[in-house]
């Protein structure tokens, strides 16, 4: 697999496009765990409801049991501290129900923070790479075979993606060269391919 370019310009380009999708990526998950530990920083609020309910509601509980030891008045005096009891166990339950929502909240919102600006590079930078990767492997591997197969692959494939310009500046038929093997014509679409992809004839 050839994964960079032999030829410094493209090679340089090539690195700093890598460095660049890898720093933008890095930045982005940043961004969002910092946005979600902002966010669920917040579910502090809840957590202390929840406490606070459950205090309340653990001491009327206590409060209440002690009041029904009260011989004859015993129920009327615990009933205002269960109603008490009860309001602070709602209160808990809003609290932790508050903590819950807002870890959702942070989760979601740091995903969405890092997957949408992930994707947008993932989209752009990734299959042009991987295009390229494929291509020039395939003509690293097409400058191996044997004998001139190689050049006259290399040179097919310049017919296919080579601009009719470039084509031209070979020859004035460059098809017609490849079909009768004119060995310089041959080499030099050969060699125009390899330029295209910033890659070196391969030394003999």
């Amino acid at each position: 697999m050839k994964l960079y370019a032999d030829r410094p310009a493209r090679l340089a380009l090539q690195v700093l496009a890598d460095a660049l999708a890898v720093l933008w990526i890095v930045l982005w998950i940043k961004a969002a765990l910092a946005l979600h530990d902002a966010v669920a920083a917040a579910g502090a609020s809840g957590t202390m409801l929840a406490d606070a309910g459950d205090a309340v509601d653990r001491h009327m509980g206590d409060a209440a049991d002690a009041a029904r030891q009260v011989p004859l008045a015993g129920d009327s005096l615990a009933s205002p501290l269960t109603s008490v009891g009860e309001a602070g166990a709602s209160l808990g339950d809003a609290g932790r129900s508050l903590q819950e929502s807002i870890a959702s909240s942070a989760v979601l919102l740091g995903l969405l923070t890092a997957f949408l600006p992930i994707v947008v590079v993932l989209g752009t930078w990734l299959p042009a790479r991987l295009r390229w990767i494929r291509q020039a492997s395939t003509a690293r591997s097409a400058g191996a075979l044997k004998g001139r197969a190689g050049e006259r692959v290399l040179a097919l494939r310049a017919l296919a993606s080579a601009r009719p310009a470039r084509l031209a500046a070979v020859h004035d038929d460059p098809v017609e060269a490849w079909r009768t093997d004119d060995a310089e014509a041959v080499r030099a679409l050969a060699g125009l391919e390899l330029r295209r992809l910033g890659l070196r004839p391969r030394r003999t």
